[in-house]
C-alpha cells in the first residue's frame, strides 16, 4: 500500500494543485453537473449536495489517495480537480483521473495539472505505473495523455451506453520507465 497522507501544494506555470478548501465545494457540485463533465465520466444527472459536501470534506485526511484541487493560477479559482485512486497491490499501480470544469477547458490546464501529479507521484513514491479510462468519444482528453505520457494499453469494448450508442473505454498507462525516459534525468526533471 502506498501512504498519500501527506496533500502537497504543487505549483506550475499556469495552475496551482493543493489540497480542497470548503469554499471549493460549490465550484465542484457546479463542474460535476456540467453537461460536458457528465457525458465524459460516464456520471448521471444527480448529485446529492450534502454527500458532495461531506466527499470534498474528507479528501485530505483519505491516506490511500490523493485528490487535489486545480487552481487556475490566471484569476485564482477553482477549475476541477485531480485524483489518484485504486492502488492495484499486484501492478504496484494507482490509477489517475482529472476532471475540468467549463471554465478551465482548452488553455493547457488540464494538461499541465497532469504531468504535475505524475511527476509528483513518481518522483515521491514507489509506483510502476499509473493507469486512467478514457472514452473513446473524449479525444481531447485522450490527447492530453498522450502529451504526459500515457500510451494505450488495452480497449473496453462497448463500455458505456450513451444516447443509445456503445462506446469503448481505452485504457492507458505510464510506466515509471516511459516517464524516466520523456521527463527525469538523474536527480532533476527536463
Amino acid at each position: 500500500m502506498i501512504n498519500l497522507k501527506y496533500k502537497p501544494t504543487i505549483e506550475g506555470n499556469k495552475v496551482i494543485l493543493r489540497p480542497f478548501e470548503s469554499q471549493d465545494i460549490d465550484f465542484m457540485v457546479e463542474a460535476l453537473e456540467d453537461k460536458e463533465v457528465m457525458k465524459f465520466t460516464g456520471s448521471s444527472a444527480f448529485f446529492d449536495k450534502e454527500f458532495l459536501i461531506n466527499w470534498y470534506n474528507t479528501r485530505n485526511e483519505q491516506v490511500d489517495r490523493l485528490d487535489l484541487a486545480i487552481i487556475d493560477k490566471a484569476n485564482n479559482t477553482v477549475v476541477g480537480e485531480v485524483v489518484i485512486n485504486e492502488y492495484d497491490e499486484i501492478k504496484h499501480s494507482m490509477n489517475f483521473r482529472i476532471l475540468i470544469g467549463p471554465g478551465g477547458r482548452n488553455r493547457g490546464l488540464g494538461t499541465e495539472a497532469t504531468i504535475l501529479v505524475c511527476d509528483y507521484i513518481f518522483l515521491n513514491t514507489d509506483l510502476k505505473e499509473l493507469t486512467l479510462g478514457v472514452y473513446a468519444f473524449n479525444p481531447r482528453a485522450q490527447r492530453v495523455y498522450e502529451k504526459a505520457g500515457f500510451i494505450l494499453d488495452s480497449i473496453d469494448k462497448a463500455d458505456l451506453e450513451y444516447e443509445g450508442e456503445m462506446i469503448d473505454a481505452l485504457n492507458m498507462v505510464l510506466t515509471r520507465k516511459r516517464w524516466e525516459e520523456i521527463y527525469y534525468k538523474g536527480d532533476t526533471l527536463n
